[in-house]
């Protein structure tokens, strides 16, 4: 005898899947100002985007050559958090460096 809850009486059982998506990522850019020291920028690049004194060094030169350099990728919130840091940073010590956001 089978138990009213366990038969199927004809139906299909699926099994539901959920596709998680990953979250959209943004570059951090660094901009360059021609105030802004070499060794802040690159204190900024090891302090807060957790870069070694040689990647701090070569983002920091990006900047200053071409303007603009990747400080780091990721999501939305953490590179929104990460922005407000480096200018709350960059006002105290009367830099104007500039931070913006770009989706990857």
């Amino acid at each position: 005898m089978a138990d009213s809850d366990t038969e199927l009486h004809g139906e299909v059982l699926t099994d539901e899947r959920v596709e998680t998506k990953e979250p959209p990522r943004f570059k951090v850019l660094l901009h360059n100002d021609d105030y802004t020291t070499m060794e802040f920028v690159v204190s900024i690049l090891e302090n807060i985007f957790q870069k070694t004194k040689h990647e701090a060094t070569r983002i920091m030169l990006n900047v200053h050559n071409d303007g603009v350099g990747i400080a780091g990728i990721y999501t939305r919130e953490i590179c929104e958090t990460k922005i407000t840091i480096v200018h709350e940073l960059a006002r105290k010590n009367q830099f104007p460096l500039r931070c913006s956001m770009e989706q990857e």
